[in-house]
This record gives structure tokens, C-alpha cells and sequence, in this order.
């Protein structure tokens, strides 16, 4: 299966990827980041897997998400009739549960399953035996249960199978359900009851989306999406659903998303405020007031779902990875990082979800007012900047540009929304790092701010200058900048973070990788800016035409290939999605 062949279910605390092929090729439960109980997306058919489809063939015909939900619809279509398999989570019980419900729709269809359940990411093979009809798996610490009209028998490769026959208008349902396997069998659910639920949940959230622009479709499947990806019960944001999916097949940049960046919080958090979601921006204020509480100097990059700290990078052997993409990788090391512009993404999002009407909090204020006094004694320090680079620290442009967010996001808190700070200290050091960055991030020669002080090398992330307010449109060298990016770093029509090359000095890692489809999204923002709308809806339209067949978007696009890599889905491509919508709108 390629990226783009999957679908994604999920209920807000965990999720699912099924292939094209009617296939359950990865799912962690009981949370995002817990280990996965398929794991065929990186590795093979013995990591683990559960396929449901018409017999005899290998990919189905159509599919496509219940409008306005997270409930997919894939189609069967065979010479005898036509089927559709509903797969969906519905929302948490006592225990997650993925369903799966049979629906004939024309003449007869023979259908086909075969399970592998395959615990702690592929590695554990559970005992399986049947109880009262149901047929119970369980190792270590995980237990599950599969209930279904249909008896799955046992077959060679501690595999369960079984086949059937389903009639027009006849509904055949599977339940899966996870549970700690110190705790006793959870009551069932009723499938087609939790499918109604489901789909009304997801609809009543969606009628309150504030865009009504002319690429509602997408915006609204991507509001869904970043909706996936919150962790309910506490706020929490996560990057992405999976790990290790490769930024160049059979390449190392493979890296674990299921954690919570408070930059991806942050701008999932000004989409959604900006699309009339205020709920989840309360949730998220109150995920990180409790997350960063302690002493400013020590705040992450990332964090656990429920705001650990502790996130230690590992890798898991005994998978061979996506077309061969090793390492697999678990826990990511960029939790140590110095990053500096967080702080900019933190201050600019909470300031953007006061204005939309989130309710003042001033224990919020006080700890903000803490971060920023931390970063006004450290924002002259070098860091590893928003690409997380690997090499050394350096004095990377974006993140004095975002450091200068903060700042002049601060002042507007105090003059526009009421409150009291030393705004004349913060209006000082806003001028203070803007004067910086503009003699020291700017190269004359060729008319372009650069990567980091006094390198030659461009990156992406400059395009944010207008977009944040640094430099007005109409300036100079937002023009220069624009260009010489253009010239520089775009490949087939997309746009790559930074310059890559096997002997890279900026990010200490060997290989390319593909396009970053975020930066595209930006070139074409920057470009509406600019005045070139034209080009900027070009741009658009052609990023558009990319995501899959249900309107999901990795991390990256290869041009040459003609293939997503990365992380998927990946808030990050779906949040500038959504924004670039709003701006061009």
C-alpha cells in the first residue's frame, strides 16, 4: 500500500489507518501513542493486520467518508452484487472499539476476513481462544475481543479467517474491543446503535464550522481531521496517528508524531478558533497550563498526550519499516530541543483565541507573562530551530521572527484586549529583535533574508514574515524573499523545507526528502499577499488535487514519484490547508 492508500477512523483518543485493500493495517489503542496491535503499515503481514473485503479481490472499488463524518464507506463491486464495509470508533466507552458493518447493497457479495493481532508493535503473538461465542486474545497487558455473528476459525500462522455471504439490505457486524487484561470482559456495544451516535456526533460538529468559502469540502475534511487528532480527555494535540512513515523511502528521517508539539497545538488551535471551534481552544489552554506548570526555563517542545515529559527515543528492531525505512522509531528526541519559536506559536495562538471570544484566564496571563520573561533573557540564544535539526544549534532566522511574535503579540494583549504587563519593556525588545534579525538575517546582495545568520542557505519557513505581521507585504525584501525561494527551493512545482544533500551541515542527517507540503501552502499564502492571486490559487488548486481519495494529506510529497511521505494524516499539512483556504478566500 502506498501513504495515500489509507483511510483514517478514530475516536479522539485513538486511531486507525485502513488500506484500499479493506485492511487494518495499523491501530494503537488504548491511546495515540500506545503500542499498535496491527503494525503491517511498517512491517508485513506478521506485525500484524485485519482485512475485510470481497472475496477474490485485492483492492475495492470506491470509498469515501460519511459526509461531514469520520465514518468510512469503502464499496465492493462484484459480478454477483455490491457490498460496503463501514468501518468507524465510535466514541469512548469504557473501552475503545473499532467497528466494522457488512452492509449488502445489490445482489449477493462473498466477503472474506482474516486477523492477525499482533501486540507491542508486532512482537507479541497473544493467546487466542473462544468464549461464549466471542473469540478473546490476550498477552501481557492487553487483551481484546471480537464479536461477530460470524465465527472466525483458526487457521496456520496464528491467523483466524472466515467467509460469508451478504444479501442486499443485510448488515453484518464485527466489534473489536481492547481492554487491560487485568480487568474483566467489557459489556458490548451495539454496533449499529454506536454507528447512528457516530455519525451524529460528527455531524452535529461539523454544522458549527464557520467557513463557507469555495473549498468547503476540503476545509471541513480537514477540520475533521485535526478534530482526530485531540485526545479528548485531556485537550491534547497530537502531530499524527503514526510513526517512523518514511520523509524519503528507504531513507532514517522516519520519526515518532503521536505526541503533542505545542507549535501543531498551536496552530491547530488558531484554525480551529478561527473556524468557530472556541471548545477546543479551552481545552488546549487548560491542557497547557497544566503541562508547562513549573519553571519556565524548563518547557518542552513536546510532550505526552496527557503532558509527560519523559518521551525517550528508541527503536524497534524487529520491524523492517515502510518499503524498508529504517529505523522504526518510538518516543522522539527532539523533546530536549531548544526551539524559540514555540514561543511565538504559543503567545500568537492564545492571543488569536481571546480575539475569537475564548474567555480571559489569569492564571493563563501570569504563567504566559513567566514564559515570557524566560524568553526575553534567551531569544538571542542560538536553537534547533522549527525543523528540529539534528547538526548544531544555530541562530536560525524563523525563530527570531517568531520570538518577535511573541513580543509584539504580548503588546497587543495589553493595548487591544485590556490587560497589564510591562508593555513598554516588550515594545522594546520587539524593536530590539526585529532591528536584529533585518541586519543580521537579510542578505542585500541577493535580496533575501536567509536560513540562519550569515549562511547563504534559504528555508521555507520565511514566507511565515508576512504572514505573522514581521514585514508588510509590499516590502522589498518579502518580495526578494518570495522569488529567491522560488528559484531555489521549489521542485516540480512544490516547495522543500531547506536545501538536502547526502553531506547536509545544517540538519546532520544523510538523504533527501520530498517536498514539505505546509511550505507550499505558505508560498501560495505569501503569494496572495503579495498581490499574485492568480498564482497563489494555481498553487492552491494544485496542492488540492494531491490529497487522497478522502481528502487526507501526509507530511511531504514526492513530485517524482508521485507519492505522499511522512507521518499521515499530519495536522501540519491540514492546518495550512485550512489557513491558505481562509486567506484566499
Amino acid at each position: 500500500m502506498w501513504i495515500e492508500d489509507y483511510a483514517l477512523v478514530g475516536d479522539m483518543q485513538s486511531a486507525g489507518l485502513i488500506g484500499m485493500d479493506g485492511s487494518v493495517d495499523w491501530l494503537c489503542l488504548p491511546r495515540f501513542d500506545s503500542p499498535s496491535c496491527f503494525s503491517r503499515l511498517l512491517g508485513d503481514e506478521s506485525h500484524g493486520f485485519w482485512r475485510l473485503g470481497a472475496a477474490g479481490q485485492e483492492r475495492a472499488a470506491r470509498r469515501a467518508y460519511a459526509e461531514d463524518t469520520l465514518v468510512l464507506e469503502t464499496f465492493w463491486e462484484t459480478p454477483t452484487g455490491t457490498a460496503k464495509v463501514i468501518d468507524f470508533m465510535p466514541p469512548r466507552h469504557a473501552s475503545p472499539d473499532l467497528v466494522r458493518v457488512v452492509e449488502g447493497l445489490t445482489g449477493t457479495v462473498d466477503m472474506t476476513t482474516e486477523i492477525r493481532i499482533r501486540f507491542d508493535y508486532g512482537r507479541i503473538v497473544p493467546w487466542v481462544r473462544r468464549r461464549d461465542g466471542d473469540l478473546h486474545a490476550i498477552g501481557g497487558p492487553d487483551s481484546v475481543w471480537i464479536h461477530s455473528p460470524v465465527t472466525l476459525k483458526k487457521g496456520g500462522g496464528y491467523r483466524h479467517t472466515a467467509d460469508f455471504t451478504v444479501s442486499a439490505g443485510e448488515r453484518v457486524p464485527f466489534v473489536f474491543t481492547w481492554h487491560p487484561s487485568h480487568q474483566s470482559q467489557p459489556d458490548p456495544i451495539d454496533p449499529l446503535e454506536q454507528l447512528e451516535a457516530t455519525l451524529d456526533l460528527w455531524r452535529e460538529w461539523t454544522s458549527r464550522c464557520g467557513y463557507a468559502g469555495p473549498w468547503r469540502d476540503a476545509v471541513v475534511r480537514s477540520l475533521i481531521t485535526l478534530k482526530a487528532l485531540i485526545y479528548e480527555p485531556t485537550g491534547g494535540i497530537v502531530a499524527a496517528p503514526t510513526t517512523s512513515l518514511p520523509e524519503h523511502l528507504g531513507g532514517v528521517r522516519n520519526w515518532d508524531y503521536r505526541f503533542c508539539w505545542l507549535r501543531d497545538a498551536s496552530m491547530t488551535l488558531d484554525v480551529l478558533t478561527g473556524s468557530g471551534y472556541i471548545d477546543e481552544a479551552g481545552a488546549w489552554r487548560t491542557w497547557l497550563l497544566r503541562t508547562i506548570a513549573g519553571r519556565p526555563e524548563d518547557l518542552q517542545v513536546l510532550y505526552g498526550v496527557a503532558g509527560e515529559r519523559r518521551l525517550p527515543e528508541m527503536t524497534l528492531d524487529w520491524l523492517p519499516g515502510y518499503e524498508g525505512s529504517r529505523p522504526v522509531r518510538i518516543g522522539n528526541g527532539a523533546a530536549g530541543q531548544l526551539q524559540l519559536d514555540i514561543y511565538g506559536e504559543v503567545v500568537d495562538a492564545l492571543y488569536h483565541a481571546r480575539k475569537a471570544g475564548m474567555p480571559p484566564d489569569d492564571h493563563a496571563w501570569r504563567m504566559i507573562r513567566k514564559v515570557m520573561d524566560f524568553l526575553e533573557q534567551n531569544w538571542q540564544q542560538p536553537d534547533e530551530g522549527l525543523w528540529e535539526v539534528r547538526g548544531p544549534r544555530r541562530h536560525f532566522v524563523h525563530s527570531k521572527v517568531m520570538a518577535w511574535v511573541a513580543a509584539d503579540r504580548m503588546v497587543k494583549v495589553v493595548e487591544e484586549l485590556g490587560r497589564t504587563g510591562p508593555v513598554e519593556r516588550w515594545m522594546a525588545l520587539r524593536d530590539r529583535i526585529h532591528a536584529e534579525v533585518c541586519e543580521k538575517g537579510y542578505d542585500p546582495e541577493r535580496g533575501t533574508f536567509t536560513q540562519s545568520y550569515g549562511s547563504r542557505e534559504l528555508d521555507a519557513a520565511l514566507l511565515q514574515i508576512p504572514i505573522v505581521g514581521f514585514l508588510p507585504p509590499d516590502d522589498p525584501r518579502v518580495a526578494g524573499t518570495i522569488e529567491a525561494i522560488e528559484r531555489e527551493l521549489m521542485t516540480d512545482g512544490f516547495v522543500l523545507r531547506y536545501p538536502v544533500s547526502d553531506d547536509n551541515v545544517v540538519d546532520g542527517l544523510p538523504g533527501g526528502e520530498g517536498a514539505f507540503l505546509a511550505c507550499s501552502f505558505w508560498l501560495a499564502e505569501a503569494r496572495a499577499l503579495v498581490g499574485r492571486k492568480e498564482e497563489a490559487l494555481e498553487l492552491f488548486e494544485r496542492l488540492l488535487a494531491i490529497t487522497n481519495d478522502v481528502g487526507l494529506l501526509a507530511e511531504e510529497y514526492d513530485p517524482r514519484l508521485g507519492r505522499q511521505l511522512g507521518n499521515f494524516p499530519q495536522a501540519f499539512s491540514h492546518i495550512h490547508l485550512v489557513r491558505t483556504a481562509f486567506a484566499l478566500r
